[in-house]
């Protein structure tokens, strides 16, 4: 089952890699909260037949699905203004320094020591991260600051699912977290930014609510149920190296040198991690 999970999760970090290509075309059009509302809410909407006829919903899942949306919320709407202003492909391996958060999320939540290696990891990740955000200048793109700060968010819902998911059933508490991550959304929306609707925008919403969200973030679900915190992180870091990929292949993204060291520091943090 260990296994079955830990290919379940490559795959969720296959399909979350390619979604950074449609999330940066509707960046670049200015969309972040409407564009989050819709996906999470079409993906929880997809899901939701499997759920129609469970039992009731126990109280406790309701408090943590709650809580899970909130995180998914604020860690989203980073992501997704991050991409505004930054690549497809910095955005993927920034967020992947979520797997070095994770120890440090688990210490201060947990009280779980993290191994001495997680503090060198930190270390090359952090003089990666600025190597990929600064190209070797000393200014920290506004994108990618973003990023960073989203990662620190996306460290705290891996842990937060590895914690307490593996109580519940995994699609209910997939749905549960969806909507309200949707519905969080679109009210900042409300508030923040202007309604955005085009052909771009609207199958950007199809792929990532059917791909990213509905399969990605329930097998993601699921998968943690077997598969400790740090190691899930692990593998679903490696998004990163699929948004590269098709951010190469679909929007002719490239890099510079100093950036492709810093992507290698990133890389070599999440695996000492």
């Amino acid at each position: 089952m260990r296994l079955k999970a830990d290919l379940t999760l490559l795959f969720v970090s296959i399909l979350w890699g390619s979604a950074f290509v449609f999330q940066r075309i509707v960046g670049e059009q200015g969309s972040v909260y409407y564009f989050n509302g819709m996906r999470f809410l079409l993906g929880a909407l997809i899901l939701l037949p499997f759920v129609w006829r469970r039992r009731t919903v126990p109280r406790e899942q309701w408090l943590w699905m709650s809580i899970a949306g909130a995180i998914l919320f604020i860690a989203s709407a980073l992501q997704q203004a991050g991409l505004q202003y930054t690549t497809a492909g910095n955005a993927g391996f920034i967020t992947s320094l979520s797997v070095v958060i994770v120890p440090f999320v688990l210490l201060i939540g947990w009280r779980e020591r993290p191994r001495w290696l997680a503090v060198v990891a930190v270390a090359m990740a952090g003089v990666g991260a600025y190597l990929l955000s600064t190209a070797g200048s000393f200014k920290v793109q506004k994108g990618d600051a973003l990023e960073l700060a989203g990662a620190f968010f996306w460290a705290l819902h891996l842990v937060l699912l590895g914690k307490f998911a593996l109580c519940f059933e995994s699609i209910p508490f997939a749905v549960g977290q969806f909507i309200v991550a949707g519905f969080l959304n679109l009210f900042a929306g409300l508030i923040l930014e202007e309604p955005l609707i085009n052909g771009s925008v609207i199958g950007a919403v199809i792929y990532t609510a059917v791909f990213s969200v509905g399969i990605g973030y329930t097998l993601q679900v699921w998968g943690q149920r077997f598969t400790p915190p740090t190691d899930a992180a692990l593998i679903l870091s490696l998004e990163a190296v699929f948004a590269v990929l098709t951010a190469w292949l679909f929007l002719s993204e490239r890099m510079t040198l100093i950036q492709i060291a810093g992507c290698a520091l990133i890389l070599g943090g999440v695996l000492l991690t």
